[in-house]
């Protein structure tokens, strides 16, 4: 039943776009009732398509003819289904929280609209059966994203971020689309020569289709395809070294880097490796024997933004700021466990990074809700003016506490060590622990302990950092005279929604897992698992991930409440390293400095000056084309003489000689 209106999931955001967008004004809260109340409908109609699909690994495939062989389709699998579930139900909180949160901003009814189209373009994500159709809504998903982060256009900075996200990520769209047009001429030549059969209602870049093609591309190309495709996720998600515009994005509205970090944008790059994962898988092995070829890529990619973004976050002052560079961090892990797990664990890995995508997603809303509620109280992104803020605060102050244990993977594993009792932790416990495991087995089966150690490194620098800012946002005395007050109903309900979910979403990580392993069976792609021993890691192994975590919370405790060491020293300019860390090891400098001044203007520019002054001016083309214009200009004029009469005459004599050539036409047929 649900089913039937599967495409009602997109279409009810975007219907409420347009509606807001005319006529926002004229509606309660700039019209933001219609935007909750359309994804609360794709929400509902996601649940139920879940409900009538699991546990039974079934599917929804609709399809439309599009142009050139190409289509207009549908896809529901285990795998989209639990994205759009996702989407869907934190993208309604994120929008109830707006209702308070942008409730004194003038430009309500263009915010909520925008919002509605952001959401709407990355189910079209999800939603899409096809490479194709897929990049479309990738690109309206970069679009809303450049208009969201430049809301506060007046603002300089605002602008200059939109721009520099729209920028950056497109180069990661360009390796994209050649990935695209790479696979389509593949899969042609495959089709013309009779060695790929295309069905009558079969459409040749379906993923269906385009998993079919795999065992006949050859590997070399399909290893291009793959890593082009990692260009695209390395953008959109991110990654280093296209990382550097996601921390700037923080210039929008928090409601806006919530959406962005959490339900929307970031996670597309993530979810496009996983879905088209079967061709990751099936690159050859030339670099390292036994690891695919795109897989290691992914995974020291992965491995390294963890720990990398991870570093950084550890001396942002500015609140947002350090929740980006978890972000950042975080989609490095997703990458991880894509590449780890995927070598040695095969389809499993699927499941493992899209738990973590989807904890994450609750704990990381609610850090960014839960920012803004502070943002919202006190006016200022600096936690340095923050302190002491857990007495007139506590609902946000305890949801951000447990949306840190959910970011740092605080829990124990009773069950993994033998002991009578099942695993106890928050959300982000199973999904994090579940990628380290995964991880260390890489390492034992491929003698590359490398990536294991940028795991285990990151989630200790996690664990500081978060810990580091509940520490000085809530706890000692008022650095400064801003007067706070706990948020408004309003924002608080889904905060603590999210805070459960942040609490207890971890416990379905067994049947999660086995839900989406399947999911590339119903396409009849066999992924071949890794066959060795039994994998048995040591009691200290299994608790190391535990141990850092609590390690960092120990350590921050001891630094931003206890003050037991003097820090002035340490942050300091005098510092080489912290010097280095605080100014982002100079990406932006030197984005801005080598790339910006030295190819836009000194190459690019300085080439179309010596063009147009050296090469146009010599050979006058511009003054024969203005010549030119001009007089057939002079011309033209003296036919708009400005007398009506000459216009009927004209329009006249044209209806007449109409009829002539209509009459003659006819006579002479």
């Amino acid at each position: 039943m649900f089913s039937d209106y599967a495409a009602l999931i997109v279409l009810l955001p975007v219907i409420a776009f347009v509606l807001t967008l005319f006529f926002g004004k004229k509606l309660y809260s700039g019209g933001a009732l219609l935007p909750i109340a359309a994804i609360a409908g794709s929400f509902i109609i996601s649940l139920g398509i879940f409900l009538e699909i699991y546990p039974t690994d079934g599917m929804v495939q609709q399809s439309l003819p599009w142009f050139a062989g190409m289509n207009l389709g549908i896809l529901i699998d285990p795998l989209a289904v639990v994205m759009l579930m996702m989407v869907s139900f934190v993208s309604l909180l994120i929008h109830i929280y707006a209702v308070g949160y942008m409730a004194h901003d003038p430009a309500r009814p263009r915010y909520f609209a925008e919002t509605s189209l952001f959401t709407a373009a990355m189910l079209s994500v999800i939603l899409s059966d096809n490479i194709l159709q897929f990049f479309v809504s990738w690109e309206l998903v970069g679009l809303c994203s450049f208009l969201l982060i430049g809301f506060w256009y007046h603002k300089p900075s605002a602008a200059a971020a939109a721009k520099k996200a729209f920028l950056v990520t497109r180069v990661g769209d360009v390796l994209f689309l050649a990935g695209i047009v790479l696979l389509y001429v593949n899969m042609k030549l495959l089709v013309d020569n009779g060695t790929l059969v295309v069905e009558s209602q079969s459409y040749i870049l379906q993923f269906k289709k385009m998993f079919e093609a795999i065992p006949l591309i050859d590997g070399t190309q399909l290893t291009y395809i793959a890593l082009l495709f990692f260009g695209g996720a390395i953008g959109k998600s991110g990654q280093f070294p296209l990382h550097g515009w996601l921390p700037d994005a923080m210039e929008g509205p928090t409601t806006v880097s919530a959406l962005i970090h959490a339900a929307t944008m970031v996670t597309a790059g993530v979810y496009l490796v996983a879905r088209t994962f079967p061709m990751f898988v099936a690159t050859p092995s030339t670099i390292s024997a036994g690891v695919p070829d795109a897989l290691l890529i992914v995974t020291y990619v992965g491995g390294f933004t963890a720990i990398f973004a991870a570093t950084m976050g550890l001396v942002m002052n500015d609140i947002k700021r350090v929740l980006a560079y978890s972000t950042v961090s975080q989609l490095g892990y997703m990458m991880l466990a894509l590449g780890t797990a995927g070598t040695v664990l095969g389809a499993e890995a699927v499941g493992i990074s899209m738990f973590h995508l989807l904890s994450h997603a609750f704990f990381k809303a609610l850090l960014f809700l839960c920012a803004g509620s502070v943002i919202h109280a006190v006016g200022t992104n600096d936690i340095r003016e923050m302190g002491g803020l857990f007495k007139k605060m506590k609902i946000t102050g305890t949801t951000m506490f447990i949306a840190a244990l959910a970011l740092a993977g605080i829990g124990f594993p009773f069950a993994s060590l033998g002991m009578p009792i099942m695993n106890i932790g928050t959300a982000g416990f199973f999904s994090k622990d579940a990628i380290i495991e995964g991880a260390l087995e890489y390492g034992e089966v491929t003698h590359d302990m490398i990536p294991y150690g940028f795991a285990i490194i990151a989630a200790l620098l996690t664990s500081i950092y978060i810990f580091r800012l509940w520490f000085m946002t809530f706890t000692g005395k008022p650095r400064s005279e801003r007067h706070s007050h706990e948020s408004p109903g309003v924002m608080t309900g889904p905060l603590i929604i999210l805070a459960l979910f942040a609490l207890f979403f971890g416990f379905s990580h067994v049947d999660f897992n086995g839900y989406l392993e399947k999911n590339f069976e119903l396409m009849d792609v066999n992924i071949a698992v890794h066959e060795g021993e039994a994998f048995h890691p040591s009691a200290f192994l299994v608790l190391l991930p535990v141990i850092v975590g609590v390690l960092g919370f120990l350590i921050s405790y001891s630094i931003y409440n206890k003050r037991m060491i003097d820090m002035s020293k340490i942050v300091s300019s005098g510092n080489p390293l912290y010097k280095l860390l605080y100014n982002r090891y100079y990406e932006p400098k030197i984005g801005a400095d080598l790339i910006g001044v030295k190819l836009t203007h000194d190459v690019v520019a300085r080439s179309g000056e010596f063009v147009d002054r050296k090469i146009i001016d010599w050979l006058i083309i511009d003054n024969i084309i203005s010549n030119t214009l001009f007089k057939l200009g002079e011309i033209i004029r003296k036919l708009q003489t400005g007398v009506v009469q000459n216009y009927a005459s004209v329009t006249i004599l044209g209806v007449a000689l109409l009829l002539v050539l209509l009459k003659l036409k006819s006579g002479g047929t």
